[in-house]
């Protein structure tokens, strides 16, 4: 197959980068707003454009890795958080027959007590959030056989993700506050990567909205003690409450999703969060 991969410099796109290694037997079409070794320039709000690219390289497959993700700035410019995280979108799904898009936890309130279905009500509470499920929306409308994962938490040794920041004050400060009362699920980017290619070379193309995360669930302050202790990096980690610590965009308080649907569909095991952030450490 011939498969394009959009927002291809960013965290989940740099890893289906590596990951396309173990996949010899398709072409992939890497792109990008900014110029990389092996990207391709796309704009992906350019409809036009992004039509003549899959004709021209025949593209069976989009792998769409790009999104708006600043939840604070989404809030001040809402406009172009809609042009890339719903409006490019509509573009992906009218070029292409096939498109498999990644979105998140916060299309939910994050008031739940349980893990998220991908038939439980959706209420976002942020521009982010609105402007991701209304790409959702618009995908489903425009491309029957669409693929959504909705994922987490997400980090990777590629970018900027808290993963990073933490290592990086944790050696700078001798303590850290960090919130313990909201709950999710880390997902290492190349498991999430992992995810999208079982859909690619599953035997039967399965449209649909699934949830993908890694396993188990934690809370931020959770979260940090383990990066750090797998780093040998020594800093006192403070837990305090989300009302502690000054947001400019409300956060979700429990963001946990049921992959059930997803392990069911694709017969697979998904990786517990620690295992996959023990691995990550390794490559950072």
């Amino acid at each position: 197959m011939n498969i394009l991969v959009t927002g291809s410099n960013g965290q989940l796109g740099n890893e289906m980068r590596v990951l396309s290694n173990r996949y010899p037997g398709h072409r992939y079409y890497f792109t990008d707003v900014v110029e990389a070794s092996d990207t391709y320039i796309l704009d992906i709000c350019d409809g036009s454009a992004v039509s003549a690219f899959v004709q021209e390289k025949s593209i069976d497959v989009i792998v769409n890795c790009a999104a708006y993700t600043n939840v604070d700035k989404a809030e001040e410019d809402e406009a172009t958080a809609r042009r890339i995280n719903a409006e490019a979108v509509k573009n992906l799904g009218e070029a292409c027959r096939r498109v498999v898009h990644v979105s998140t936890d916060y299309v939910f309130s994050g008031d739940e007590h349980k893990p998220c279905s991908e038939e439980d009500a959706v209420g976002p509470r942020t521009s982010y959030g609105r402007t991701k499920l209304e790409g959702e929306k618009i995908l489903q409308e425009v491309c029957k056989e669409a693929v959504i994962l909705r994922t987490a938490w997400l980090y990777s040794e590629y970018g900027n993700n808290f993963v990073k920041t933490m290592l990086r004050l944790g050696k700078e400060r001798d303590e850290l506050g960090v919130v313990f009362d909201q709950i999710g699920t880390p997902t290492y980017a190349a498991d999430l990567a992992q995810a999208i290619m079982t859909v690619i070379e599953a035997d039967e193309w399965k449209p649909g909205v699934y949830h993908y995360t890694n396993e188990g669930v934690c809370s931020w302050y959770d979260f940090t003690i383990a990066i750090l202790r797998e780093a040998g990096v020594v800093c006192r980690v403070k837990p305090i409450l989300s009302s502690e610590y000054r947001y400019k965009t409300p956060r979700p308080h429990y963001s946990v999703l049921d992959k059930s649907k997803f392990k069911k569909t694709f017969g697979v095991e998904i990786p517990y969060w620690v295992d996959g952030l023990r691995r990550c450490m390794q490559r950072i």
